[in-house]
């Protein structure tokens, strides 16, 4: 078993103390709160329903199906190690970090950056679509309103074509994003309430979407089969291709883009520090919020697919999701009148969607920063216990985002970090269980499923390395770069802001006592990475991009 060195023993030991009269996030919800605070989740499906459908073609359905599956099963840890820690907010990415910083100083911080930076966007590109389906509902698609922009800067080095752009639905997303911070700003429990009454909204087009074509039968077979991804011949026009190498690669790339939404409810046990009853209201959380996503992300795309068929999921408003709202409210017929109420109510679905993101991804940051991550100054908050200083963080990073011009590829490069942390995470869950055999868990999963998490892990990364660039050459390696940001940051709060030491929160988590600084799990935690690093390689150097 390896040792802690003593240099590291002795900086982990001395702690610092924590910010004298600071406010702290309240004990003010139930399971059910943090359920429709999730229920935004489901919105997900509309931020790639049609790029994964204009991409990858037929099999589109299918990839929707088992990446939920694989998502489901993936939370079981999450509840697991969310239960370790009932005093800690930010969700499961906090949880895993305190797995892999008896191992490294470096690796636990990257898991919580790669989930920020994951959720974080869901703000710029919902406030984005939701821009859209407003602006092309009020406006003729060649109305001025729609048409003017004015480029700002040219992200060519970045991806082919992409700039940063100021035009109607980057002024119009702004708003929206500005309102739901207002809401959040007074505090989770106000915020659950009004989350209940969106999610009802929101979510009853989603199922009605999802059941009417499969009730009236309007979904002919010949738009699921043959079971072949999409490829172009010499002249550029679609054909049905193979399952060779380039066909496997556009499943993986399908797979890929689909766990940023599928994955998602895991954001159910951001709020662990303010469950009423954490023991109990954990795992019931994340569990109805994954039945919940389960349904709707299984019932949506088979709908949607079985309705429009191949020359429907090839329009270009579908593919950047423009066009996903009137196509979905056209799915289920009634007229003009019932098809805006469905454009409104999708609307509100994409709302839903950015507070769910709003309020996990600025407690990520919080905790983050509480735990010695990230900069100090994130961990303020109001008095009514919402941690404003990392609200207005997310708020200025998704101003900028708001303004580039492709929102697909935004969302690709972030789901680099997503899958880092979906890895580390599912890892940490055997790290845990072997460091922390003995500590107490108001839920513990099967040893089964500790082991097919961690073998989920290794496929996600199997899928980032084959799949990643359909989406712009370049997205593995730009999200690896912004992966990587976190080494500076973190350099700048521990060894700058904390003079090499943790917080004092950090001590009781770590279990510093003398006789527990022994790493039980040894070199495997390190074995893992090896093998992780080694599979991104190897997928990514067979992968034949279409």
């Amino acid at each position: 078993m390896k040792q802690i060195s003593a240099t590291d023993a002795a900086s982990l030991k001395r702690v610092l103390e924590p910010p004298q009269g600071e406010n702290s996030l309240q004990r003010s919800i139930n399971w059910t709160g943090a359920f429709w605070v999730a229920s935004g989740v489901p919105a997900l499906v509309l931020f790639s329903i049609g790029a994964i459908a204009a991409t990858v073609g037929q099999p589109a359905y299918l990839i929707w199906i088992v990446s939920i599956v694989m998502g489901f099963f993936q939370a079981f840890i999450y509840a697991e190690i969310a239960g370790l820690f009932p005093n800690k907010s930010g969700g499961a990415s906090v949880y895993g970090a305190i797995a892999w910083v008896r191992y490294s100083k470096f690796i636990a911080p990257i898991s919580v950056w790669c989930n920020w930076f994951a959720w974080s966007p869901v703000l710029a590109i919902g406030s984005g679509l939701a821009a859209g389906y407003i602006l092309t509902g009020l406006f003729p698609a060649d109305a001025l309103i729609n048409t003017w922009q004015f480029t700002l800067l040219d992200l060519d080095i970045v991806g082919k074509g992409l700039t940063l752009r100021l035009n109607a639905t980057s002024i119009v997303g702004a708003v929206i994003l500005l309102a739901c911070f207002a809401v959040q700003h007074r505090g989770l429990s106000g915020f659950a309430k009004l989350q209940a009454v969106l999610g009802l909204a929101a979510l009853f087009p989603l199922t009605i979407i999802g059941l009417v074509p499969l009730l009236t039968g309007d979904m002919p077979s010949s738009h699921f089969v043959p079971l072949l991804p999409l490829a172009h011949d010499v002249k550029g026009a679609v054909i049905f291709g193979s399952w060779n190498m380039a066909g496997w690669t556009l499943m993986a790339g399908g797979m890929f883009i689909a766990a940023w939404s599928t994955y998602g409810f895991e954001t159910a046990v951001c709020y662990t520090s303010e469950f009423k009853d954490p023991k109990k209201d954990v795992f019931k959380a994340i569990f109805f919020s994954g039945l919940l996503c389960l349904a709707i992300f299984t019932l949506v795309p088979l709908a949607f697919q079985g309705v429009l068929g191949l020359d429907g999921m090839l329009d270009k408003g579908i593919y950047d999701g423009s066009g996903v709202a009137k196509a979905m409210a056209h799915m289920i017929g009634g007229g003009i009148l019932v098809q805006n109420v469905i454009v409104i109510m999708l609307i509100l679905a994409l709302v839903l969607a950015i507070m769910t993101s709003m309020g996990g991804s600025s407690r990520t940051l919080y905790q983050a920063a509480y735990d010695g991550w990230l900069p100090k100054y994130l961990t303020r908050v109001n008095s009514h216990g919402a941690p404003t200083a990392a609200m207005w963080t997310d708020l200025g990073f998704n101003l900028i985002l708001l303004l580039m011009s492709d929102y697909v590829m935004v969302l690709a490069m972030s789901n680099v970090g997503y899958i880092i942390f979906n890895f580390l995470n599912l890892q940490a869950g055997w790290i845990h269980r072997i460091d922390r055999k003995h500590r107490e868990r108001p839920y513990k999963t099967k040893n089964i499923m500790i082991v097919f998490g961690a073998f989920l892990g290794f496929v996600n990364l199997a899928f980032m390395g084959l799949g990643a660039d359909i989406w712009g050459v370049g997205t593995l390696r730009n999200g690896l770069i912004f992966a990587s940001l976190i080494v500076p940051v973190f350099l700048f709060r521990h060894y700058v802001q904390d003079k090499g030491v943790f917080p004092s929160s950090m001590a009781e988590d770590l279990e510093l006592e003398e006789a527990q600084l022994t790493n039980r799990a040894g070199l495997w935690p390190f074995v893992a990475l090896a093998a992780g690093i080694a599979v991104v390689w190897v997928c990514h150097s067979i992968a034949v991009l279409p």
